[in-house]
């Protein structure tokens, strides 16, 4: 699909700027039905009541927006801007296949979302709290301040580059973005700048250390400083590595907590 020639145009960039400011309603009435439908449907609103004067054809419009949805909120603005694209289409063709509506948004739900899912849930956000709890447990106030900020600067941002380029490009947008490689080289160097900064964050947040010595009187040497010598912050790495492994095992994180303080216990009875 292309976008609209500008004699068919009907959506003007005020319209989907309304589109923009009612996506951040879209798990305002989340349910575990059809999940994000109202909010899309809520969304969707300013530029259906624009598109269909006719009550019939504004009703099978919402009731199509009604459907299940379930996308990453920081851009589903792209999806609403190629629904919007598509509606706008439907509108001046009366030959339009009203279902490809439907079709293309249930199709483009889990690529878009497993993108979304990977950088703002997988990357972005632990990168935000890296930051923000390294410096709120210094006592800095700029902790939270950061965390907000580095999330939802970049999330504003794309939200709204989203909702223009979603109408303007249509359905050639990810394919185009995919062509191009771009979206991989992305998430390639997110994903490593995320791991970075959970080794960062292991190094500096876990601590465990051993009170135990090795030999006796003036020759006794700290094991802790045997273990520094080969690998600075070796055991913070193995227990953040031995929690992650009893997690993938199906292990409860109620019941790890509760080991750790007991084998904490143990282990400061026993210095």
């Amino acid at each position: 699909m292309t976008t609209n020639s500008k004699d068919n145009k009907k959506i003007t960039d005020k319209d989907l700027r309304k589109v923009f400011w009612r996506s951040f309603t879209l798990e305002g009435s989340w349910n575990y039905e059809r999940m994000a439908h109202l909010g899309y449907a809520y969304s969707m609103i300013p530029v259906l009541k624009k598109l269909y004067d006719k009550k019939e054809d504004l009703s099978r419009a919402l009731k199509r927006h009604l459907e299940f949805v379930n996308i990453t909120p920081q851009i589903v603005t792209l999806l609403l801007g190629i629904s919007t694209a598509m509606e706008e289409q439907n509108s001046n063709d009366e030959n339009f296949d009203e279902s490809s509506i439907s079709s293309v948004k249930t199709g483009l739900m889990g690529p878009i979302a497993g993108i979304g899912d990977s950088f703002f849930w997988g990357t972005l956000k632990i990168i935000a709290a890296g930051v923000g709890v390294s410096l709120s447990a210094q006592g800095s106030i700029l902790g939270p301040i950061l965390f907000l900020l580095i999330f939802n600067v970049p999330h504003w941002i794309l939200r709204y580059i989203c909702m223009f380029g979603g109408y303007r490009l249509g359905t050639g947008l990810l394919s185009k973005v995919e062509e191009s490689g771009l979206m991989g080289k992305v998430t390639y160097g997110a994903s490593i700048l995320g791991l970075m900064v959970i080794g960062a964050m292991t190094a500096s947040m876990v601590s465990f250390t051993l009170p135990f010595t090795v030999g006796s009187g003036d020759t006794a040497v700290a094991l802790q400083d045997i273990l520094d010598g080969i690998m600075p912050a070796l055991l913070p790495l193995g227990l953040t590595g031995l929690i992650y492994y009893l997690l993938g095992k199906g292990a409860k994180a109620t019941h790890i907590i509760l080991g750790l303080i007991v084998v904490g216990i143990g282990i400061a009875a026993l210095s």
